[in-house]
């Protein structure tokens, strides 16, 4: 039987096989040298710690269902990433429902939206133009489609290669890069809308 002082020198490939096995130790290895990248790109779609969490664990449980199905046609570390951005991906579709059919509501109630959304506190001695600057580009971001902010993401943020993204989200490479073109020019511009905004 293997010890753990064993799993710590074996190759992802090596782990795999073993978790395939039965082995849970390789696969709690494995999540050992995964799990904080998992959750930086559960956390870096969502924007929200507990869903992240709650997503890249679901991620975790799934792969285990799904190991035998792994054939290593890319990394161990690829196939999760796809898992998790698969679920985030889900998770937001299901958001954009939820608050497209609220808002609908609440236009139907009250006649408007806007005093029905949360008040915003920030603590002007913590970075305040930083956190502004985060805002915009937080903001930015949500009014990208889905495709069109993980492709930003993946290739910005988490700095993946166009091959690596392609992989990731079932595309091609060409339609990779034509959606960075189109995510890129429209970020751009509503970066300069939200400045001009904020002018006034």
């Amino acid at each position: 039987m293997k010890t753990n002082a064993d799993h710590s020198s074996a190759s992802d490939e090596q782990l795999v096989k073993a978790a395939k096995d039965g082995d849970m130790a390789a696969f709690e290895e494995l999540v050992a040298r995964h799990r904080d990248k998992i959750y930086a790109r559960a956390f870096s779609m969502m924007r929200n710690e507990d869903e992240a969490l709650d997503l890249s664990q679901e991620a975790w449980v799934k792969s285990w269902q799904r190991l035998k199905q792994f054939q290593g046609d890319s990394s161990f570390g690829t196939w999760m990433t796809r898992i998790v951005i698969n679920l985030c991906l889900d998770q937001l579709r299901k958001r954009k429902r939820q608050r497209t059919e609220s808002i609908e509501e609440m236009s139907e109630e009250t006649g408007g939206v806007e005093r029905q959304m949360p008040v915003v506190i920030t603590n002007p001695t913590e970075g305040l133009e930083r956190i502004e600057l985060r805002k915009r580009i937080d903001k930015a971001m949500e009014q990208l489609s889905h495709e069109h902010r993980t492709v930003l993401m993946l290739h910005e943020f988490e700095e993946m290669e166009y091959k690596e993204i392609a992989k990731t989200m079932n595309c091609s490479i060409g339609t990779v890069m034509s959606r960075l073109f189109y995510a890129r020019r429209k970020m751009a511009a509503l970066l300069v809308n939200l400045k001009t905004e904020d002018v006034k």
